[in-house]
């Protein structure tokens, strides 16, 4: 891939002297036990100094590692093996040389589906609402305006897409400094774009809901000619030469691209190499991560929609803290292609905006394969905006709407969130039962996913390895990113194989366990995103109150491929409600 720049490698020494470094580097490796690394535990290091042969003492400590307990006479084998003319250190440095960039995905492939069920037989087919809008008096109205309302006046000529960039471009140039939202403005592109969009509409092309909306990507979305900065530090000046699928599928919407917007370093958190973004409510606050600058951006008004990525939270989460609506869709429903892998299992890109309908315009345009990511699967998706909710088979999760929230002392500014979160959530159950729809208690099974936690780090450290071997990524721990991931990193080298497809094995069990406990609901009232980021559910949340001025959100997880399911509950709540229309105190 041409532009894109790479850590430094380290270097073996040449000739004889190659076997013994080899043989050094890998006695944490020992690949009978799965521990292959290039960095040693403190134990280990000091039993094997600067030994050229792997000992059986060495095995005893590093078997400790992987929770092993064979006996010398089997050490002594794995030693012979190990230190015999067929030992791996070859093949293992010859995946490293080429070193394997970030974009290349592994062999195998996830799906959410448990083994023998079968694709959900759905109904494709899109039917928005057309509300019948003026344009606003003040540029401030116009700009919080959602796309549904946006596109109605571009569609009827009342505001162009030159007009509708210009006031977006504006707007992140006078907020930014304040929210640390932005990492690149795309001015030309935009106004490119922008000037083609009206020509189009003016003869009479017009694409669609999407054509001439100025948006905001994460920047973790390759296009072509701009920075792609992953929000760390060692790739602050990357350029990839390629665009994204979703940026090209936008761009074929007709949607304008204003500005790359802010992550949390290498997709955590919400400090990057510039600072921490904050949230437009409570500037006092991060907007949260990693989609940190699409949740702050969507929420002040500076961008008419935004994209954001979750692997474990990261729409979700800042879009609970900015206020705004976020759908991260059902896993391997939109494609990946251009854009940083963090994890292959569980990473996936959604919509972030300022209403549930919005949401699902953004998802028609994004969605779907591509022949470039494996893991897309390309279910139709249908919606209507006039469609009746109350036929719809809804849960909530009984106990985190019913089971009283303990106090903490040494805590009670949490407590006191948890609980007016939780009767923020009561309430919003309650509007939408006068709204005609039946919701009953659904108990969220106990299912022992947090043992499966080190997949996702796993995996980010396999993303990332020639940037952990480069040691680069060491700058990245002070402020003002502060990133835990070089520490991550040099851990999960030590993970055993063994143990990490043990994981995924588990993972299946779990998913058909979640599935069966679902029943027939369409849809349950709650959130689990750990557990749910590694069935590959979907889930939606918007905002439904506020607690000492900032935002809470209601959430919805919907089964698999039942993206349509939450969104229409979602957006029956939001016809009776407004807050996912009120403006925070930072550019409203």
């Amino acid at each position: 891939m041409a532009d894109r720049p790479s850590p430094p490698s380290f270097v073996p020494p040449p000739g004889p002297e190659r076997l013994a470094w080899n043989r050094r580097r890998f006695v944490a490796g020992l690949s009978g036990l799965g521990l292959g690394s290039t960095l040693l535990p403190g134990a280990l290091t000091a039993c094997a100094g600067d030994a050229d042969a792997v000992s059986i003492g060495m095995l005893r400590t590093a078997q400790q590692l992987a929770g092993l307990d064979f006996s010398d006479d089997e050490l002594a084998l794995v030693a012979e093996r190990l230190n015999g003319e067929r030992n791996p250190l070859e093949a293992y440095e010859g995946i490293r040389d080429p070193e394997i960039h970030n974009h290349q995905p592994p062999s195998f492939v996830f799906h959410p589906l448990p083994p023998g069920k079968p694709m959900p037989e759905t109904a494709g087919g899109m039917q928005p609402s057309r509300p019948d809008v003026s344009r606003p008096e003040s540029d401030t109205d116009l700009a919080f305006l959602p796309v549904t309302h946006l596109a109605r006046l571009v569609e009827s000529r009342q505001v162009t897409s030159t007009e509708l960039t210009e006031l977006y471009l504006a707007r992140l140039r006078e907020f930014d400094p304040v929210l640390l939202c932005v990492v690149t403005l795309t001015e030309d592109l935009a106004r490119e774009q922008a000037a083609r969009a009206d020509e189009e509409i003016a003869a009479g092309n017009y694409r669609g809901p999407l054509h001439g909306i100025p948006w905001g990507a994460k920047d973790l979305l390759a296009v072509k000619g701009t920075k792609t900065t992953w929000g760390a530090s060692p790739y602050r000046d990357q350029v990839i030469d390629e665009d994204s699928t979703v940026y090209t599928k936008l761009t074929e919407a007709g949607a304008v691209l204003v500005a790359k917007l802010t992550m949390g370093a290498l997709a955590s958190g919400d400090r990057w190499f510039g600072g921490r973004t904050r949230n437009p409510w409570n500037t006092e606050q991060g907007s949260s991560g990693s989609s940190a600058g699409p949740g702050s951006a969507t929420a002040a008004g500076l961008v008419g929609f935004s994209i954001g990525t979750e692997t474990r939270g990261s729409i979700i989460s800042p879009s609970t803290r900015n206020g705004i609506t976020g759908h991260r869709p059902t896993f391997g429903r939109v494609s990946r292609a251009g854009a940083m892998a963090l994890s292959w299992t569980m990473d996936k890109i959604g919509p972030m905006c300022r209403s549930a309908e919005d949401c699902a315009l953004v998802f028609e345009a994004i969605r779907g394969a591509d022949d470039l990511d494996r893991a897309v699967q390309d279910p139709p998706f249908a919606w209507d905006a006039s469609a009746d909710p109350t036929a719809l088979r809804v849960g909530y999760d009984r106990a985190a709407v019913e089971d009283e929230i303990e106090d903490d002392p040494e805590n009670p500014d949490q407590v006191a969130a948890r609980r007016t979160a939780q009767e923020n959530t009561r309430a919003a159950i309650e509007v939408l039962r006068g709204a005609g729809i039946t919701i009953t208690p659904f108990d969220l099974p106990e299912l022992d996913w947090n043992d499966l936690s080190f997949v996702l780090s796993t995996e980010s450290a396999a993303a990332h390895d020639a940037l952990s071997r480069s040691g680069a990524d060491l700058a990245m721990k002070e402020p003002p990113e502060e990133s835990r991931w070089p520490d991550t990193f040099r851990t999960q080298r030590f993970v055993p194989a063994v143990e990490y497809i043990q994981a995924m094995r588990v993972r299946t069990r779990i998913m058909r366990e979640f599935d069966e406990a679902f029943g027939d609901l369409d849809l349950f009232i709650g959130s689990n995103l750990g557990l749910t980021n590694l069935t590959g559910h979907p889930e939606v949340c918007m905002p439904n109150g506020y607690h000492d001025g900032s935002p809470t959100s209601l959430r919805m997880t919907g089964k698999l491929y039942g993206d349509t399911e939450i969104l229409m509950l979602a957006h029956a709540y939001q016809q009776v409600t407004d807050f996912h229309l009120r403006k925070p105190p930072v550019g409203g």
